[in-house]
């Protein structure tokens, strides 16, 4: 059985004391693969030196978090191209709109999120996108300049099952965390009515650990504990969830 975890800040400070064996536990719970997204210029050089040291286990995406979004913004992007010409990445993310806390960079934010969907599409390559408390804005901007170049999966789903047919219906994939073994989150109930052909599994370590654990530290190897209550809601088998999920989560990557 191989998982694949899709969203995983693997090089955070979070891990700086313990990485290898946070990996190790990772490796020994059937996650194969890593896509490590990024936030801002200040995580580029961690992420890839840890892509480094993993090569063939983990791929880097780049991109600028929308809570990165400050005045420097231009910048920031203008970063994030000339990495795009002179490294190999696998998808641009993290990208997107939050409203969660501060909303006097809305409009940047919403600028920034078109202009890497721009990039996205002129690199061929998939987008991860995070739309904390903005998901009506960010499937606007999406739905304006989706093309045939333009895939990817809204990371962190939380949403209703009318969000998660809209985001379907664009020919996205919804990436399943932590909250789907939360109580009262709901997630339960859409995830029933939905397909695993169009699920893929992320951890978002070191955040939104799922229960038991809620509360601790968030680590890749909890991917299991997200696979194991998919199973549970599509009564079927964790194999299953597992050879469904991993093939969705290499054809996006293109890993």
């Amino acid at each position: 059985m191989v998982l694949v975890d899709t969203h995983t800040h693997l090089y955070l400070d979070e891990y700086k004391d313990d990485i290898q064996e946070v990996i190790k536990n990772a490796l020994q719970n059937s996650i194969n693969y890593f896509l490590l997204p990024n936030i801002d210029s200040t995580t580029i050089n961690k992420m890839n030196a840890l892509c480094r040291e993993y090569p063939d286990k983990m791929f880097p995406m780049i991109g600028l978090h929308p809570t990165s979004v400050k005045d420097d913004y231009m910048q920031e992007l203008s970063i994030i191209r000339h990495e795009l010409l002179t490294n190999k990445y696998y998808g641009i993310g993290e990208i997107g709109v939050d409203l969660h806390w501060d909303k006097s960079y809305h409009k940047e934010q919403e600028f920034v999120l078109r202009y890497q969907l721009e990039l996205a599409k002129e690199f061929k390559l998939p987008v991860a996108i995070h739309t904390r408390s903005s998901f009506d804005e960010a499937i606007e901007i999406v739905r304006e300049v989706k093309d045939e170049n333009l895939r990817g999966v809204f990371h962190c789903f939380g949403g209703s099952y009318q969000q998660a047919i809209d985001i379907i219906d664009m020919g996205f994939l919804l990436g399943i965390g932590g909250v789907v073994t939360f109580k009262n989150s709901g997630l339960d109930k859409v995830i029933d009515h939905i397909g695993l052909e169009h699920i893929i599994l992320e951890s978002d370590s070191p955040y939104l650990t799922p229960s038991p654990y809620r509360g601790l530290r968030n680590e890749s190897a909890y991917l299991m504990l997200i696979a194991e209550k998919i199973a549970e809601l599509k009564a079927v088998s964790i194999e299953e969830v597992a050879e469904i999920t991993t093939k969705n989560a290499l054809d996006l990557f293109k890993i």
